[in-house]
């Protein structure tokens, strides 16, 4: 608190005001700047040094043209949604407060779920307990029938999508689509969103599976889990798979976010104890636990 105070105080935007009733070398009350004028002048100090970072690592040929921008309306943002969806290629994360989804709704977003479960991305939705009036029972089914993962919390407070932990879009008022949202492709920013998903994710339920929160691999996992069981390094399992170290080593990553665990010894043994995968060499006899005297 005394550093964000100081800073603001250096932006002209706080002003600490001393009482001489009250002892001791903080003893202070605090006078503030309009928050308005306190948010378009953080504002412009974030744009500046976004660009002078972006400057200094890769010089004005890499510099990304924005940390955020707004996407003023619906219609707008739909697009944007429609454009972003399409390329993606590993990993969606949405968080949605909406109780109420309406046919309009789903029929633009359902049809883009879908599509990227079939082309293997994995998808995380949140969602609040639906509410009278919502018409997602049908796409919920498919979308769980496609390997989608949802799970429901009492809270959420945005509503979130993030492609390929690159982009973020966030609304700017979560009970009006119409104010459009914020796309934002600041890499620090995007992480804290998705260090935010990650918590109100561990914290919510599966509805399907009587609040036991469950888990579904994906074809790209399984194989990585079963290569990484059998003794294989991040390099030899990527070679056998033909894709790239780091593409294994974020599948794993975000096979560790979903069960909340630390390292991979405690994967192995979060996997294990879900039965979401066998070990090497073990039998269908072993595993079930037929012939045993």
């Amino acid at each position: 608190m005394r550093v964000a105070l100081d800073e603001l105080a250096d932006l002209g935007l706080a002003q600490g005001i001393r009482q001489s009733l009250v002892y001791g070398a903080d003893a202070a009350v605090w006078r503030a700047a309009r928050a308005d004028a306190a948010v378009a002048t953080l504002r412009r100090r974030a744009l500046r040094r976004a660009g002078a970072a972006s400057a200094a690592e890769g010089g004005p040929a890499e510099a990304i043209p924005y940390p955020a921008m707004r996407l003023p309306d619906r219609q707008t943002s739909r697009r944007r949604i429609i454009e972003l969806a399409a390329i993606e290629r590993a990993e969606h994360l949405s968080m949605n407060p909406t109780q109420v989804l309406t046919v309009e709704d789903l029929a633009v977003g359902a049809p883009m779920d879908i599509a990227a479960l079939r082309r293997g991305v994995r998808m995380r939705s949140l969602g609040r307990p639906p509410a009278d009036g919502d018409r997602s029972a049908g796409h919920a089914i498919e979308f769980g029938r496609h390997g989608g993962e949802y799970r429901e919390t009492p809270r959420l407070p945005h509503k979130l999508m993030i492609f390929d932990r690159r982009v973020a879009l966030l609304s700017v008022d979560a009970l009006d689509p119409d104010r459009g949202v914020w796309e934002i492709v600041d890499r620090a920013a995007v992480e804290s969103l998705v260090t935010l998903f990650v918590r109100h994710w561990s914290d919510a339920t599966d509805p399907r599976r009587n609040g036991v929160p469950g888990i579904v691999l994906t074809s790209r996992e399984k194989a990585v889990v079963a290569l990484l069981a059998e003794g294989h390094t991040d390099a030899t399992a990527a070679q056998h798979l033909g894709m790239s170290i780091r593409s294994v080593t974020y599948t794993l990553r975000g096979l560790m976010d979903r069960l909340g665990v630390q390292n991979r010894f405690q994967l192995g043994l979060a996997l294990g104890a879900l039965h979401a995968a066998t070990p090497p060499g073990l039998s269908t006899s072993e595993e079930t636990g037929e012939g045993e005297e």
